[in-house]
């Protein structure tokens, strides 16, 4: 089983682009130490959409869109059309010559009053072909390992300016396509993950004086039971289960120059794992069997306090994306942006270009990411990423 996990978590930080290291230390007393949050599916985080991908990945209160289910469900209650589909293809670490892995994104929603609107979305995660092995290096099966969401959202407005969203999502993480595992003591019989989740967002949004707007947001995603890669229940791994909140201004210069400023906070509801330092083990659980029995709802909680090194590394784990935007005559657009990570929490770091024009109902957007820290192995790294949108009348 330990062989099925490090292959799990192998295709999770490959994903992610992130690097773990198990060796802790001390400075002036305190625990500081790069302690990886792993969890199953963290594709789950990844935009989908090229336009935020454009801003830093900031999009908790960004102007609502057919990929709001994403970034905060409670937006879909302030769209401005009827009705809005969208797609995204993005092909993964093509810096590395990888041609087989790509990530597919559909979406739409439909506005069914002025107050209220449903949506969906599916997404398509592809890891290519990958070739086994056994402990002494022998060949085994081709696996082709894939992981896919679908989901379903309601949207309300609550008052003219509040709208409230709610999410029942589907996910299934195949890493493994069922191969048998030997854990040292025998063959394990893996199996493809599934689980069932919910999102719950809060968007206000409020117009000002002299062509200016301002929105907030909060929104809390993948909440749900955790994944089992096999029937052993004291193996599973943690939905990303996360908490996003920011806001936007928006400034309308004249009839034709429009900015947009978005800022978003993000931070993973899940359990910080102990670290281990000279043998004596420092955080909230004993060792690692401890945390992964953890609750749902419980590690949610503790995720805000149980970090080993205290306040300071529970500061560590906030993301923090920034993004801006210009549109001219609701025409062409321009965006840049930045996502700031800490080293000790996977140190992804990287500024963000895009642009994007809307013809009549169709809007073309691309995103491209350019890493900025010393050592970075994002999958995303100087990538083009496309999203089609098409948008359909006004709200009567």
């Amino acid at each position: 089983m330990k062989k099925l996990f490090t292959l799990v978590a192998s295709l999770a930080l490959m994903a992610m682009g992130h690097s773990a290291l198990a060796q802790g230390n001390m400075i002036n007393g305190q625990v500081n130490s790069p302690n990886y949050i792993s969890t199953g599916m963290p594709i789950a985080l990844i935009a989908p959409d090229a336009l935020a991908a454009a801003m830093g990945d900031a999009g908790v209160a960004s102007t609502p869109d057919a990929y709001s289910a994403h970034w905060n469900n409670a937006k879909f209650a302030f769209a401005e059309n009827q009705f809005g589909i969208s797609t995204t293809y993005t092909p993964w670490l093509r810096n590395l010559h990888v041609s087989d892995m790509n990530l597919l994104y559909l979406g739409g929603y439909y506005r069914i009053n002025k107050r209220s609107a449903v949506a969906g979305s599916i997404t398509y995660f592809s890891l290519g072909e990958i070739q086994s092995t056994d402990d002494q290096g022998n060949q085994g099966q081709m696996i082709n390992p894939n992981e896919f969401m679908m989901d379903a959202t309601y949207s309300m407005k609550l008052s003219d300016n509040l709208s409230l969203g709610a999410t029942a999502r589907y996910l299934r993480s195949d890493l493994t396509n069922g191969m048998s595992v030997n854990d040292g003591s025998g063959y394990v019989q893996t199996k493809a993950a599934n689980s069932l989740a919910t999102d719950v967002g809060l968007y206000f949004q409020q117009d000002l004086d002299a062509g200016q707007q301002f929105a907030l947001g909060a929104f809390v995603s993948n909440l749900g039971a955790k994944f089992r890669y096999s029937d052993d229940d004291t193996e599973t791994e943690f939905l990303p289960a996360n908490l996003r909140v920011g806001g936007r201004y928006s400034y309308a210069v004249d009839n034709y120059n429009r900015l947009n400023f978005l800022m978003d906070f993000n931070k993973l509801l899940v359990p910080t794992p102990p670290v281990t330092i000279d043998g004596e083990t420092y955080g909230s659980y004993d060792n690692l069997t401890d945390y992964h029995q953890t609750g749902v709802m419980q590690g949610a909680l503790m995720s805000f306090y149980d970090a080993p090194g205290g306040l300071k590394e529970e500061l560590q784990e906030v993301q923090i994306s920034a993004g801006a935007e210009y549109w001219y005559n609701d025409m062409i657009a321009a965006r840049a942006g930045y996502f700031y990570e800490h080293a000790n929490k996977g140190g992804r770091q990287y500024a963000t270009l895009g642009f994007g024009f809307n013809y009549s109902r169709i809007q073309v957007d691309f995103a491209y990411l350019i890493p900025t820290a010393r050592f970075s192995n994002n999958p995303l790294s100087n990538t083009i990423r496309i999203s089609l949108t098409l948008n359909m009348g006004k709200v009567k």
